[in-house]
């Protein structure tokens, strides 16, 4: 067996043993189950409800879309999952009230995680809910404070704080092996180029509209449908390309940003950036469309963004054009660059330590990932049981995720803004910039009411 082999199997073996929860037999023959319901029957509201229902934990009694043609798709895996037979429902509010579930997960868009995230736990339910936790700061601390009013556990979907190799990534690093790290750079590119306007469309008679972009802004529809499998529904808004969409959503920084972020928190402990400065634009995307008959996205086709940190600097980039193998490793993760080498952390190809010594060998470990999504979200939902079983804390609390989320959101603030901000995480202040201070939250349509923090 040669070192390469043997640190990716002893540290796998070791890692496994050290993850804070125990998928049991017992989960599979006869523990009691949870009522569970889905809020978002979407693409990735049916991975997490597939391992929900693979637990063996739960039962699901409800499952909550705007859109029932999204219904189908996610009925029919129920059957093929547990046979049970859950309730349909368009408003998550009617279905707390009524379907009483134990835990809900919440896989909506993201300008809709808060509201029915906040209502869950004070109806007395669990939830696990998507990244980002909101779409403003003030979403997130409202969310935070309503978690720990109630008491419940909310689990957050940043399943890598538990995927085996990102585990024992962050013990070799804790541990003292890549030294004092002084800068991180995280990023994330993919393939891509000029983007054409997408024409708006008549709503489809089985989805609400309204609702769905219920506190956000009420844009055209430019969407297709859910239950598509040739990708044409991708580009518009609903079903899968609301990230793009900065009244929905925060665009790459906040979609796959919040991860690698989150990762750099984890790893090191630390909390609060002290300054934040992020650039970007749609160079090769192009101008942004909105109008009656047309429109286009409106995130930035490409970002930078700078964390500055007591004892280290964060660089963010992403793009989205120019998609090539060209990174070491893996075109997705984050480098931490320490006084004894480089270590990348990433996703499909695991991690791999890169020594300043080049007499000494470079390490890897091989990651573990399930299909059909290649992550680890069976492990995060298998914690969350734990964590309501045992009254702990899950490894992605909300609390904690919060804090990730913000990063992501305060670079997004930068860019709208085109300059720095000194950031007081303390108090989740901007510090002398009132006009950017009042980005950290914004103003619902009319009838829908922000979260009180």
């Amino acid at each position: 067996m040669n070192r390469r082999h043997f640190l990716q199997s002893s540290a796998a073996a070791g890692t496994l043993a050290a993850l804070p929860f125990s998928i049991r037999a017992a989960d599979k023959a006869g523990a009691r189950k949870f009522r569970t319901a889905l809020v978002g029957c979407g693409w990735w509201g049916n991975n997490i409800l597939r391992e929900a229902m693979a637990s063996g934990a739960c039962e699901v009694v409800a499952l909550c879309d705007v859109d029932s043609r999204a219904f189908e798709v996610t009925m029919s895996n129920v059957r093929t999952g547990t046979g049970d037979t859950p309730k349909f429902y368009k408003d998550y509010r009617e279905m707390l009230a009524q379907a009483k579930p134990e835990i809900t997960i919440v896989a909506t868009p993201d300008h809709w995680h808060a509201l029915p995230m906040i209502a869950a736990v004070k109806s007395g339910s669990h939830v696990y809910v998507e990244k980002p936790i909101g779409h403003t700061v003030m979403e997130g601390r409202a969310m935070v404070n309503a978690a720990r009013a109630t008491g419940r556990v909310v689990q957050v979907g940043t399943h890598r704080r538990i995927s085996p190799h990102n585990v024992s990534g962050r013990e070799f690093i804790r541990s003292g092996k890549l030294g004092d790290i002084g800068m991180v750079r995280c990023f994330v590119n993919y393939g891509g180029g000029p983007e054409k306007p997408r024409p708006n469309v008549a709503v489809p008679k089985e989805l609400d509209w309204d609702m769905w972009c219920g506190p956000a802004p009420l844009r055209p529809f430019n969407g297709g449908d859910p239950r598509s499998t040739d990708g044409a529904s991708r580009g518009g808004i609903h079903p899968r390309g609301f990230r793009n969409y900065l009244d929905y959503a925060n665009g790459t920084l906040g979609d796959w940003g919040i991860h690698w972020l989150d990762q750099i928190l984890w790893v090191t402990g630390e909390k609060y950036p002290k300054r934040i400065f992020s650039s970007g634009g749609r160079p090769i995307a192009g101008p942004v469309v909105l109008n009656e008959r047309e429109q286009t996205t409106d995130a930035p086709d490409h970002q930078l963004a700078t964390f500055s940190f007591d004892k280290f600097d964060v660089q963010w980039e992403h793009r989205r054009f120019a998609g090539n193998a060209t990174d070491k490793g893996e075109n997705v993760g984050c480098y931490f660059y320490g006084t004894k080498g480089i270590f990348h952390m990433g996703w499909q190809k695991g991690w791999t330590f890169y020594p300043v010594d080049g007499r000494q060998p470079e390490m890897h470990e091989e990651p573990q990932l399930h299909s059909p999504d290649s992550q680890n979200i069976k492990e995060n939902f298998a914690d969350l049981l734990n964590a309501i079983r045992t009254g702990t804390k899950p490894v992605s609390d909300i609390g904690e995720v919060h804090l990730s989320t913000n990063l992501a959101l305060l670079g997004m603030i930068s860019l709208k803004l085109g300059k720095s901000l000194e950031w007081d995480g303390a108090n989740e202040r901007i510090v002398g910039d009132e006009a950017a201070h009042k980005l950290l939250r914004r103003q619902y349509r009319k009838g829908w009411e922000y979260p009180k923090a």
